[in-house]
């Protein structure tokens, strides 16, 4: 059966002016699902936009990644004087299975859904890019800072949300 997940975050107190980092949204993200090929509950899954399939992680052991049925079938992201939002949409197929390990019902999505979104950014000073990302699982307020300039360049002031829509 075909599941959509609506995928939300925001970004506040974005640096501007000269200490602008140029900071966007990466084409790809991490969202937890429980995944039907590999018959394992809680599996990270990698999504890219444009991608057909998208990677899960396997077992835990022995890390056997497989394609499975899912993809980003819409990312907009809006840019605001001090903000920076954005909105995913997610397929993926599930099916009901028992996990192969430890014999529980997996679950649409996962009973603890979990996503990690994933950002650009170029350093002004250093002239260098950089990469950062943001976690379901944080401490919030989480400040990004610039890796070659230690500047914060954004505040992750509240968890990204998961909504199941169908």
């Amino acid at each position: 059966m075909l599941r959509t997940a609506e995928i939300t975050a925001e970004l506040t107190d974005r640096a501007t002016g000269d200490n602008s980092h140029n900071l966007y949204w990466s084409s790809r993200l991490q969202f937890s699902v429980d995944c039907f090929v590999c018959e394992r509950r809680g599996r990270t899954q990698m999504y890219e936009c444009g991608a057909e399939r998208a990677l899960c992680s396997g077992s835990r052991k022995g890390f056997q990644s497989h394609y499975t049925a899912g993809r980003i079938t819409a990312y907009d992201s809006t840019t605001g004087a001090d903000r920076l939002a954005l909105r995913a949409l997610v397929d993926f197929w599930w099916a009901p299975f028992q996990d192969a390990r430890d014999d529980k019902a997996a679950m649409a999505p996962t009973s603890h859904p979990w996503v990690r979104l994933h950002l650009g950014s170029h350093c002004p000073k250093a002239k260098e890019a950089g990469k950062h990302s943001i976690q379901s699982n944080l401490v919030r307020p989480h400040r990004l800072r610039c890796g070659h300039c230690e500047s914060v360049i954004a505040t992750d002031a509240s968890a990204p949300t998961i909504r199941l829509l169908n």
